[in-house]
């Protein structure tokens, strides 16, 4: 079964694109699910030297980026692109919003919330 999950999480790329910059490669590859549907990976690889074995390795992060949130993630990024380059934060209020959970039959759809980054934290120290 390790092997069917490994071979699941290491699909060929369908494109790829490696963007060198300093001493971090980007890497952006884009796979398919077992459904044909798109996604893209993201991978930060540095180099970097262990002291104890006196040799480089290669340290790695990944994201995985699907389908449905291609637009926010976009939105996202060329928001905080815009603010470094020019100092101004763009004029939209929201951009991460979360729905709690489908509404019943009978019941009012739920109000979307911002999502501030503190929010994140609190949720994996409550896990």
């Amino acid at each position: 079964m390790e092997e069917t999950e490994n071979k699941d999480r290491d699909r060929e790329e369908i494109f790829s694109r490696a963007v060198r910059a300093g001493k971090r490669t980007y890497f952006f590859d884009v796979k398919a699910t077992v459904g044909d549907e798109y996604y893209i990976t993201i991978t930060e690889s540095k180099r970097r030297f262990n002291n104890e074995q006196a040799k480089f390795f290669y340290e790695k992060h990944k994201i995985f980026l699907y389908k449905e949130d291609f637009d926010k993630f976009s939105v996202g990024l060329s928001d905080v692109i815009e603010f470094i380059r020019t100092g101004q934060a763009p004029e939209r209020l929201e951009v991460v919003t979360e729905t709690v959970a489908a509404p019943g039959k009978d019941e009012a759809p739920p109000t979307p919330r911002t999502i501030e980054f503190e929010d994140l934290s609190l949720d994996s120290e409550t896990r």
